[in-house]
């Protein structure tokens, strides 16, 4: 076997990946750029199951797929480690809290009323300046080393700075893989390992052509309520580039639009979607509930749920076996490279707005944030810690 292929042998065990993910699933807060920073903190870091180079690879991949990208790559890191169960473990244990979270709010709408809900919701916000900081922090010293990719690295901040969200992010890292095949050849990725994934071809065919025949064909058959929701949910997880919050105007134009829940019900939601650890998409789970009482409640959150995560995930199988085959070309390396450096941009970009700015309001929110940034940085602390300790911080705050 050619020494720079890494053989897809599992790793470890499903039961692994669910206690890790689980522990992710109750203190990632922060929106999908921060979960970024708690996976590569909690993965590479701590447990290093994989190097700098093959996450920011990963991150990449995700980035440029529809769907959400912070939970695109836990499934794949639980697909590396563990398999097909290994996958599904990464799912469930990361999706599930927020999942019941949200259900719950859906039926007490009041929970984060009053100024201790208001502080620890801002607490919460202030972790994620921390992580993601952190995640920065450690990306750009590993993959922005030289000058190149510095370069391209901030040649990505400001081109997300300029364009909207989704778009500004597919361009930065297309410019970046651009750049990269330019000037980022040097044989620094000799000897070393890249991600196989356990997907064979024609399973990643088969993938992509349920992809397609659900996007286009359920609108055709879509006669009864449940699966005009699960329609709705389906194309509105399959048209979203850039991270969870793009899927909000997508939702709201389709449940709210339609009648299924009416705006203040849709933004109380919104709220307490902050206020949770977990992908943002599991908002869905609270729409779905919205939109019955009781057990009818639950069932549609369940169909919301599977809607709108399982296009991101049929396009991630889809494309990993061709990650695979391109993996260990030179070219694809130099273009890994500068698309990784671009990440490093994408996410600097994402820590000042909306990460920085709708959480740091004066002076003493910024001394919180770097005090949470050192802790994990210098004290090595793991992030539950730093969740805690700013989750109780912002309550204080709250009654200064």
């Amino acid at each position: 076997m050619d020494k720079n292929v890494e053989e897809a042998v599992q790793k470890g065990s499903a039961g692994e990946v669910l206690k890790v993910f689980s522990k992710l699933g109750v203190t990632s807060f922060g929106g999908p750029i921060a979960h970024l920073g708690y996976f590569h903190d909690e993965l590479v870091t701590r447990r290093k199951w994989l190097s700098e180079a093959r996450y920011a690879d990963l991150v990449a991949l995700c980035q440029f797929l529809p769907g959400p990208a912070s939970s695109q790559v836990g499934f794949a890191l639980g697909l590396l480690r563990a398999g097909p169960l290994g996958a599904l473990a990464a799912f469930v244990g990361f999706t599930l809290p927020s999942v019941l979270l949200l259900i719950a709010f859906a039926y007490s709408a009041s929970a984060f009323d009053g100024p201790i809900g208001i502080g620890l919701i801002h607490g919460l916000k202030l972790v994620a300046v921390a992580v993601v900081a952190q995640a920065v922090w450690g990306m750009a010293q590993n993959l922005c080393p030289d000058k190149p990719r510095a370069a391209i690295a901030i040649g990505a901040l400001a081109v997300v700075s300029i364009a909207t969200a989704a778009t500004g992010q597919i361009l930065a890292i297309l410019l970046g893989a651009v750049l990269g095949l330019i000037f980022c050849r040097q044989d620094g990725d000799a000897g070393q390992k890249h991600m196989v994934f356990p997907v064979t071809v024609p399973f990643a065919v088969l993938c992509l052509v349920l992809f397609a025949l659900l996007l286009f064909g359920l609108p055709l058959i879509a006669k009864g309520f449940g699966l005009s929701v699960f329609d709705s949910f389906f194309r509105s997880g399959a048209l979203v580039f850039g991270g969870g919050h793009v899927v909000l105007p997508l939702l709201e134009a389709e449940v709210v639009g339609s009648g299924w829940v009416n705006e203040a019900t849709f933004l109380a939601g919104y709220g307490a979607a902050q206020a949770v650890p977990g992908p943002l998409f599991t908002f869905a789970s609270f729409l779905g509930a919205s939109m019955a009482p009781g057990v009818e409640g639950l069932f549609y959150a369940l169909i919301a749920s599977a809607g709108i995560f399982l296009p991101g995930f049929l396009l991630l199988i889809g494309a990993l076996p061709f990650w695979n085959t391109l993996g260990s070309r030179v070219e694809a390396r130099a273009i890994m490279r500068g698309a990784n450096a671009a990440v490093v941009g994408i996410l600097g970009a994402a820590l000042y707005s909306p990460v920085f700015t709708s959480a740091v309001l004066d002076k003493l929110d910024l001394a919180v944030a770097l005090a949470g940034f050192v802790l994990l940085v210098k004290w090595k602390m793991p992030p539950w810690v730093i969740v805690l300790l700013l989750g109780a911080s912002g309550i204080v705050l709250q009654f200064i």
